[in-house]
């Protein structure tokens, strides 16, 4: 470290030469004259003489400073500034912290060192020929007004000509009227901030960032944490938060968005801040070293980074389709799914609810009950035109009511062939009017694949080939699934519905027997997703085969020829069962792992007589597996069993280990696959509700004693829709792609937008797939917008090829399309990571 004139050495730091006191307090005091003249509080004929002839300091003067573009050079240098605002103020870090910066530049790789020098002096911030020597100045200073306003000046020149900051804990507290220099730190600490050292959890976010990539995803470390006058989030990009439920936070709490580190490109130049290293001892942590050295390597240029990724402004939601001609849906049916193909078009289906000016037919002795129209319409990115590609005639149409008149059929899912460039071949999940029978109120479900003329964009209905088809009942309503996706190997899942009431179990377990039409059980979904050999309440997968047939790939959950309690009582296309409602699934073709989500049942508050609340829940599956219902929920919280003669009377806790399906309405294997935990559950209670648990595992489900796992989320009105896990493409040249940040991130979102969830999480791959819990959570609520003029009933989401994402929004109304009913477009804006490849400090090569 070379010395300056404004330099103490390390073991001499009280032998340095201070400014007198007197011009210290007297700048505050202009400084606060100031502050007090621009908020109004004096008046010209309230100022006494002696204020009147008081000259106060000016807002920071526009500078004629000459500093280079961008500042310092290959011979990389930082400046560490520790000035304080008082005698005996200096921040108590400040010896710790320089030792600790100086041991970093002198380490790691050589094309990563620097060297530093340490002042208290601000004039340096005047001296356009030494300023412009740093590459990156670091501010571990006290609070207060550390620079007068042409010092400040000097630091705004600075970052315009391209400089980099970077801001460690007390710095957030300098320059208190500085609206610009708040701007730069990005958020100021609340007055009751915690003062003493507590140990807390970091959810470390960002896996690419230089300053993050290396830590743990959940750091755990004591400091002293500062809670925020004013959340930053969405104005800057941050890159880890602290996790309040693992300290006392006090009142002025941010709540489960709490960030501690973030950045941005600010005002020409690079910032980046840290609320931790607000005690001596953090500086000699391994991990918090690493976490100033990947700070110091992106503002001194030596590395780039992208701190855009996550700031609202950088995003833009477009409306794409128009409300539809009255009377028809020449733009839109009632939303139910979508998928891209390769070359950017958009496929999306309406279910069959038809336009609320045509009829709507109830009555089971008309031929027509619940007939209605499953669109499939195309949208062109490249024309922006909208065509209609065809249309099913299916049963869905029934308009809302009770659950013995509405209806949930239709057409459900929709997919394309892995080689659909190629072959033009579009599968689709529907319930055909055809095939329902108006005396038993029964049904089939098919999975059929159709093919599109990709000159025109017409489906040949004519075309069809059915893989495969089953049996539901259509006496009452309600999940009926639909979601359909493919993994690498060309294994196409399919996710089905319970097939079952919401009704005659108080909204816990749906497991009423006794419900039937002509003998077939419409509340018990123990008939359906707890039974083997039926393929209702699952995800099943298949391998379509090019002559429309299907075969059974390895690893399902059954080969359907378990010999098994006499045999005959499994289905081998089943991969996962126990799941209630699965309306969205997505596959991670880099993993194959499978993302599920599904609608839970109506309980609003827990029983300690029946069990859970509803919980709506979402799985990253790795395996073939039982993920519970109508048995247990959540991360294996039991129900209580009922059966006949008297289902009003409860029996005994199901077992999650050992389950056994007794109900009179099952025609498959009494012991069954033990129901496997999930991921991420939630309840009007909130996210990841948990309790105590007897010996027997059996939770006490007394809300008093509950405790939220997940605080990010809550329930209410909710319903789940599963979304994809982003893959970054760097070959892709597209402008509209979203960053790398999100690359590996998993979207969950629900129907609806208040405290429901709609963000992106990021998970353990050591634990995702035994239900280990989200490690992070992102809000994508400013950026996929919620409201009723944004996307306010979230539909579907994916990814197109080009790295941007399609969303549908539902509507306000049910089971019709309206006005609000719309395909939209989320594109990323905010380009890409800084410096620029050719600003960099030391150039590859």
């Amino acid at each position: 470290m070379r010395l300056t004139p404004h330099q103490r050495p390390l073991d001499v730091r009280g032998l340095s030469r201070r400014r007198d006191h007197r011009d210290r307090g007297r700048r505050r005091s202009h400084r606060a004259w100031a502050a007090a003249l621009l908020s109004g509080a004096l008046v010209t004929g309230a100022l006494s003489a002696q204020a009147a002839t008081a000259r106060p300091y000016p807002e920071p003067p526009l500078t004629t400073m000459s500093l280079p573009s961008p500042p310092g050079g290959a011979n990389v240098r930082v400046l560490v500034f520790h000035g304080s605002a008082a005698g005996g103020d200096e921040s108590p870090v400040v010896n710790a912290g320089i030792e600790a910066i100086e041991k970093i530049g002198q380490s790691g790789p050589a094309a990563q060192r620097f060297r530093i020098e340490a002042t208290d002096d601000p004039a340096v911030f005047t001296n356009e020929a030494k300023l412009g020597k740093f590459n990156a100045v670091a501010f571990l200073t006290g609070g207060g007004d550390v620079l007068d306003p042409e010092q400040e000046a000097g630091l705004e020149a600075y970052m315009e000509a391209g400089g980099g900051f970077l801001g460690i804990h007390d710095a957030a507290r300098a320059e208190p009227y500085s609206t610009w220099f708040t701007g730069l730190i990005g958020a100021r600490p609340a007055d009751s901030s915690p003062t003493n050292v507590q140990r807390a959890t970091v959810e470390v976010g960002d896996r690419q960032n230089p300053a993050t990539k290396d830590l743990p995803p959940q750091w755990k470390r004591p400091d002293r944490w500062l809670n925020w006058t004013k959340n930053p989030s969405g104005d800057v990009h941050t890159v880890a938060r602290v996790r309040e439920a693992t300290y006392q936070p006090g009142e002025s709490k941010n709540g489960w968005d709490h960030p501690v580190s973030w950045c941005r490109d600010y005002d020409g130049g690079r910032s980046f801040y840290t609320g931790m290293g607000g005690t001596a001892d953090s500086y000699d942590e391994t991990d918090f070293r690493q976490h100033l050295r990947g700070a110091l390597l992106w503002t001194t240029r030596i590395a780039r980074a992208d701190c855009k990724s996550t700031i609202n402004a950088n995003y833009k939601a477009e409306r794409l389709t128009q409300a539809n001609q009255p009377g028809q849906n020449d733009q839109i049916g009632e939303p139910h799914g979508l998928v891209t193909a390769p070359d950017g078009r958009v496929f999306y289906i309406g279910r069959g609810g038809a336009d609320s000016s045509q009829p709507v037919v109830t009555d089971w002795n008309n031929p027509d009950i619940g007939k209605g129209k499953g669109e499939i319409h195309v949208y062109d990115p490249k024309t922006k035109k909208v065509t209609l590609a065809g249309a099913l005639t299916v049963f869905g149409n029934k308009g809302g009511g009770d659950e013995l008149i509405k209806v949930e059929e239709g057409l459900l899912g929709i997919e394309l062939d892995p080689k659909f460039a190629e072959n033009g071949w579009v599968y689709l999940h529907y319930t055909p009017h055809s095939e329902i029978n108006r005396d038993t109120h029964m049904a089939e479900r098919y999975v059929s694949r159709f093919t599109l003329d990709q000159t025109t964009d017409k489906l040949d209905l004519n075309s069809e080939k059915v893989l495969l088809k089953w049996p539901v009942q259509i006496h009452s309503c309600c999940h009926s699934g639909g979601g359909m996706a493919w993994d690498s190997k060309g294994n196409l899942y399919i996710a089905t519905g319970d097939n079952n009431s919401s009704r005659f179990s108080d909204g816990y377990s749906g497991n009423n027997p006794e419900p039937n039409f002509k003998g077939v059980s419409f509340a018990d979904a123990r008939r359906t997703a707890g039974n083997t050999n039926n393929l209702n309440g699952k995800i099943l997968r298949i391998h379509p085969e090019t002559d429309g047939t299907y075969t059974l790939p390895e690893g399902n959950l059954f080969t359907g020829k378990e010999p098994d309690e006499g045999g005959g009582k499994t289905r081998g296309e089943i991969y996962v069962m126990g799941v209630r409602n699965p309306a969205r699934i997505s596959v991670d073709k880099k993993t194959d792992t499978l993302y599920a989500g599904w609608v839970g049942p109506d309980a609003g508050a827990p029983s300690t007589t029946w069990g859970p609340a509803k919980y709506d829940t979402f799985a990253a599956i790795t395996h073939a597996s039982n993920r519970g219902w109508p048995y247990c929920m959540g991360n294996n919280q039991p129900y209580r069993d009922r059966n006949l003669p008297d289902p009003t009377k409860p029996l005994g806790w199901y077992d999650c280990k050992k389950l056994k399906n007794e109900s009179p309405n099952n025609d498959g294997l009494v012991n069954i696959p033990p129901a496997e935990p999930n991921n991420i559950w939630y309840s009007p209670q909130g996210g990841g509700i948990d309790y105590p648990r007897d010996a027997n595992g059996v939770p006490s489900y007394k809300t008093e004693e509950q405790k939220q796992l997940l605080p990010w989320l809550k329930g209410g009105g909710q319903a789940t829709m599963n979304g994809p896990v982003y893959r970054f493409d760097a070959a892709s040249t597209s402008a509209d792609k979203w960053p790398s940040y999100w690359d590996g991130k998993w979207f969950v979102g629900d129907f609806y937008d208040a405290d429901q969830p709609r963000h992106a999480v990021l998970t353990d791959p050591k634990t995702v797939g035994s239900g280990g819990l989200p490690t992070h959570a992102e809000s994508l609520k400013k950026i996929v917008p919620i409201g009723n003029d944004g996307i306010k009933n979230l539909m579907d989401w994916k990814f197109a090829a080009d790295g941007s994402l399609y969303v549908l929004d539902y509507g306000r109304g049910f089971f019709t399309s309206d006005p609000k009913s719309a395909l939209w477009h989320v594109t990323y804006k905010g380009g890409e990571a800084t410096p620029a490849a050719d600003d960099l400090a030391r150039r590859a090569g």
